[in-house]
């Protein structure tokens, strides 16, 4: 049930990516491109503090209920809501559906798995999640071409409908639990973050820098190459994600978080140089794979690895913490290439070779890590 509801909560909200730039461009907003994925993610963070604490407090199931209900309300709204300034606040509140939901998941199913089982069963309910990363492109601009943007954030709205449903039937996980009170919402510096496991924080934000210049830049970059589906990005590299995602956690639970994490951000500089490089339809695809591969390494692992160092009665707020850092880094790469890119194809590649040598920090703290993990066993 868990995995049946990340599908469809995932596929709601990416099935818009693809068209969204178009869109905000057909509104007369095509300056604020970069806004698209930076505004959705500025809320998303935000508001992972008020998740974590309401997820370890009230519960997993309300919050999760909560980030699908967001999704369904902003897919009726798009239609309704059709000015450029509509279009940015619309964005800002959809960000609060990934601020809830991912956080009260995967705090979720750590609780109902055991703990020599985390990396796998992270990697599952990923590998849903990333089922629907691959769907919702795809669909999304499917129904774009042959139907309408309406009919495309209408089905985005029943998506999310359906995943709220699914939840609903879930049986609550935290005890004992509190009723929520609005003092639940008053946030100290305590609250947000989780000093235990900054070090999975700090390499999951190097890691997510790079797929928000991927959110901003590929439907462009994609056009640029003559690939009529915008989505086809984003369907070969969840695929290619897929099976990594489940193997990639099992093995994190066998051989350990580092080395997997390691490999994967090696994966992931290289793809983003190839990606960069694309001047073809061929070379464009074996980035897309090896992107899928690097990152279906290092999700379920990152994920894992954060449980790990979390305490138990505060799991939600190290997830969060956890998200918070996802986000940001998101965000900051959708921002800086959307300012940097200004339309002019020209630059996109250089976006792309910027995320690379961000991703290759991650590496060589990760390395760092190794050794000194490997000295401190030796002495």
């Amino acid at each position: 049930m868990v995995c049946s509801s990340s599908l469809l909560f995932s596929a709601s909200y990416n099935m818009l990516i693809p068209e969204l730039p178009a869109y905000l461009s057909s509104l007369g907003g095509a300056k604020y491109i970069g806004l698209i994925i930076a505004l959705f993610t500025l809320t998303a963070g935000i508001s992972r503090p008020f998740s974590g604490r309401i997820t370890d407090t009230v519960g997993r199931v309300p919050v999760m209920v909560f980030g699908a209900l967001v999704c369904v309300l902003c897919g009726m709204l798009y239609p309704v809501l059709n000015t450029v300034v509509g279009f940015l606040l619309l964005r800002l509140l959809h960000g609060f559906s990934t601020g809830f939901k991912p956080t009260a998941t995967s705090a979720y199913v750590a609780d109902i798995t055991p703990q020599r089982s985390w990396g796998e069963a992270i990697g599952m309910q990923s590998l849903f999640y990333s089922t629907g990363m691959a769907v919702g492109p795809a669909v999304g601009s499917f129904i774009k071409m042959n139907y309408s943007y309406n009919t495309l954030f209408y089905l985005s709205s029943a998506c999310a409908f359906l995943s709220m449903l699914i939840i609903l039937n879930m049986k609550e996980t935290l005890e004992p639990k509190k009723k929520f009170t609005w003092k639940l919402l008053k946030i100290t510096r305590r609250d947000i973050i989780a000093i235990e496991v900054l070090p999975a924080a700090l390499v999951t934000f190097l890691c997510y820098v790079s797929y928000g210049v991927m959110l901003t830049l590929i439907p462009d970059w994609t056009t640029n190459l003559g690939i009529a589906n915008k989505g086809l990005f984003f369907i070969v590299f969840t695929i290619s994600s897929l099976i990594i995602r489940f193997i990639g956690g099992k093995a994190s639970d066998k051989y350990g978080r580092t080395v997997v994490i390691t490999l994967g951000l090696i994966v992931l500089a290289i793809a983003v140089i190839v990606i960069g490089m694309a001047t073809s339809y061929v070379l464009f695809i074996v980035g897309a794979i090896l992107y899928g591969i690097g990152m279906g390494g290092l999700t379920p692992s990152l994920n894992a690895w954060t449980i790990d160092m979390s305490k138990a009665e505060a799991r939600g707020k190290a997830m969060a913490t956890m998200y918070i850092a996802l986000e940001a880094g998101i965000g900051i790469g959708a921002l800086f290439s959307g300012w940097y890119y200004q339309t002019t194809i020209e630059r996109i590649p250089n976006a792309f070779y910027a995320s690379s040598i961000i991703a290759i920090i991650g590496l060589v703290y990760m390395l760092r890590k190794i050794s000194v993990t490997k000295n401190n066993i030796h002495k």
